[in-house]
């Protein structure tokens, strides 16, 4: 396909992605940047690690974005007393036929926000984990496929520490992005007061749904992208590993381990779904700076 109608099918694809910011932005004020990188998520199928003090509207944000996909949503809270069966659930003994039947826990969703995340101790993290890179969980003896498409969009209080666990160094490489959320300004403020306090929150109306967020990362796959472009993803990669070898001595001391060949994956799709929400047929190094 050449760049020229692979741009004219880009465009076409991207659609919704006016109206999806819309009608987001009618029950979150500001926020854009944290919108942006929730689409991406949507977009590549990457998992999401948001951190914020409370109040800053991110439960809020993901059960605003699974409404206006559509999709079947989950707010699951860790805490430190929840157990790996209460996330991806048990086997249940049927007296009657002498057999184990799963139940499936609340995991089997296509939007899971795991609130608090860092609440939960090693072992629900470590249940977690399959499901997070192989879209599926292991109950008894079998293997049950999770919905499609399948988000965990994470949330985590960076000031409060007591009662958390840190989250494996293997969990944390599978979230494409860390996304901070940060106070809103003045404006911001007293848009959010008249919309609570005032006028109360809208329902959020449908944009699109399962079959158009397949057809769009169909489309992101096909986003062209420069060999210069992924020479230079491998480039910043490779200087968060050894950056005395780019040039980079100064930044040696501070690094104690470098990204995995995930950061280069994940660099490269985040690029072509911003791209994407750009309705451009190809990749630019900005895209790169903008999600690193």
């Amino acid at each position: 396909m050449d760049l020229k109608k692979l741009e004219e099918k880009i465009k076409k694809e991207s659609y919704f992605i006016s109206s999806l910011k819309k009608e987001m932005g009618k029950i979150i004020v500001g926020q854009s940047n944290l919108i942006e990188r929730l689409l991406i998520g949507v977009l590549c199928g990457g998992h999401l690690l948001l951190e914020g003090v409370p109040g800053l509207a991110k439960t809020l944000s993901v059960s605003t974005l699974a409404g206006a996909l559509k999709l079947d949503f989950r707010r699951i809270q860790f805490t430190p007393d929840l157990l790996p069966a209460d996330l991806i659930g048990t086997l249940i003994y049927n007296p009657k036929t002498s057999e184990f039947k799963p139940k499936l826990g609340p995991i089997f969703a296509q939007i899971i926000l795991a609130d608090e995340i860092n609440r939960a101790p090693a072992k629900v993290q470590s249940a977690l984990l399959e499901a997070m890179q192989e879209k599926q969980i292991t109950i008894g003896d079998k293997t049950h496929k999770l919905p499609e498409p399948f988000l965990v969009l994470a949330t985590q209080n960076p000031i409060e520490q007591e009662g958390t666990y840190s989250l494996p160094e293997a969990q944390i490489d599978r979230f494409m992005l860390k996304i901070k959320v940060g106070y809103p300004d003045r404006e911001e403020e007293k848009k959010i007061l008249e919309r609570v306090a005032v006028e109360g929150l809208k329902e959020t109306q449908k944009v699109i749904g399962p079959r158009e967020i397949k057809k769009a990362r169909d489309a992101v796959d096909l986003v062209y992208v420069d060999e210069r472009i992924k020479d230079y993803a491998v480039n910043l990669v490779l200087a968060s590993r050894d950056p005395s070898e780019l040039g980079l001595d100064e930044l040696d001391r501070f690094i104690e381990y470098g990204a995995s060949p995930r950061a280069t994956i994940f660099l490269i799709t985040a690029a072509r779904a911003l791209a994407f929400i750009n309705q451009r047929g190809f990749v630019i190094p900005d895209n790169n700076i903008k999600v690193k």
